[in-house]
């Protein structure tokens, strides 16, 4: 439960070639789609999580509306929130294939650098 008045930082999720899979989702979504999922994303924001449903290590937030839409993200730590990707219901379990595999890449990514971090502070010199 969250601290009355807590709000999260909401973040995208930016692959080493530097693109967003949300943004490239969010981009081609109709406008009428786009402002719900814009709600969404501000809700969020705000610390409101009762739209978000958790399991295999992320969150579905549903938009009931339309086709059923649906963002998926992660938290990273107490106050940020990553954000996956998006689609509707029809393609439902493509998507959370999709967000699980990237949250994977994403942790063991910083797991990876947070070693390195510690080898570099524990000898004093950074590996070229």
């Amino acid at each position: 439960m969250l601290p009355f008045g807590m709000a999260f930082q909401v973040l995208e999720l930016l692959l080493d070639d530097g693109h967003s899979p949300y943004a490239q989702w969010f981009d081609g979504l109709a406008p009428d789609i786009a402002a719900k999922v814009a709600t969404a994303k501000y809700r969020m924001q705000q610390g409101n999580l009762s739209s978000v449903e958790w399991f295999r290590g992320i969150g579905e937030y549903k938009i009931n509306y339309g086709a059923g839409w649906r963002i998926y993200l992660a938290k990273d730590g107490i106050e940020i929130i990553m954000l996956l990707g998006g689609g509707s219901k029809n393609g439902q379990q493509r998507d959370i294939d999709k967000a699980v595999e990237l949250w994977k890449e994403y942790k063991q990514a910083k797991e990876n650098l947070l070693k390195k971090t510690q080898s570099i502070v524990a000898t004093g010199k950074r590996k070229r």
